[in-house]
């Protein structure tokens, strides 16, 4: 099985001004929703709230495109950065639908949060890009952090470890005896990765310095579609 990186359980962005305690107060807001909703039913969390998580690279990479072709400038490699993580978190979304089924309910609730999150933060990101980023880089923590639950529920035989689905294995280039158990070790270690490259560009346009390295990115396929 591929190097699964190690994810430091302990980062978190201190809040420096007015902008960053509103992005955290904010993050903390839909943690206590998610947490309210969906209890320890992680699997079915995963499927909404991914189904969030995909949008921010979406739109940042939207609108820096549209900037640099205006400005006809450099993007300084964020475009495709930002793709990337869209890109990833709906790989994260196609996993989980593997693992719990979404009930009509939660389709319908996706429907609706999606819409109302991706023209909220498409207006946030028109406004202050540096109060967005920064959002999502509290997102990101939260989803280390209900992944290591959920690893402790896998752990504990509160959840069943199934053998990991097939998309996931081609995509994380798993072994073929995988289990759900490697799935959600990969898919925090992305989320650990995402969460320091947003707030690390939260910082770069707060005129911060870079607080360091962000955590390794586990090895994608390079073909994310399975062959038919």
């Amino acid at each position: 099985m591929t190097d699964i990186p190690l994810v430091d359980l302990s980062v978190h962005h201190q809040p420096r001004d007015l902008r960053d305690r509103i992005a955290l107060g904010f993050t903390k807001v839909l943690r206590w929703s998610a947490d309210t909703f969906f209890a320890k039913r992680y699997g079915h969390r995963a499927i909404v709230l991914e189904t969030v998580a995909a949008v921010p690279g979406m739109v940042g990479a939207t609108i820096n495109h549209l900037k640099c072709l205006r400005r006809m400038c450099d993007d300084k490699g964020w475009i495709r950065t930002l793709m990337e993580e869209a890109e990833n978190e709906r790989m994260h979304l196609m996993t989980f639908i593997e693992v719990a089924k979404p009930t009509l309910f939660e389709r319908m609730v996706i429907l609706g949060v999606q819409w109302v999150f991706y023209l909220a933060f498409f207006a946030l990101y028109l406004v202050s890009a540096r109060t967005a980023h920064r959002i999502v880089g509290y997102f990101e923590e939260e989803a280390v952090i209900s992944y290591t639950l959920y690893l402790k529920e896998i752990d504990e035989g509160r959840s069943p470890n199934l053998p990991a689905p097939a998309i996931a294995r081609h995509y994380w280039k798993l072994a073929n005896d995988a289990t759900l158990r490697d799935v959600v070790l990969v898919v925090r270690a992305d989320e650990a990765h995402h969460r320091d490259v947003n707030h690390g560009f939260a910082s770069e346009l707060a005129g911060l310095a870079p607080t360091g390295k962000a955590a390794p990115y586990p090895a994608h396929a390079d073909d994310i579609r399975q062959a038919a």
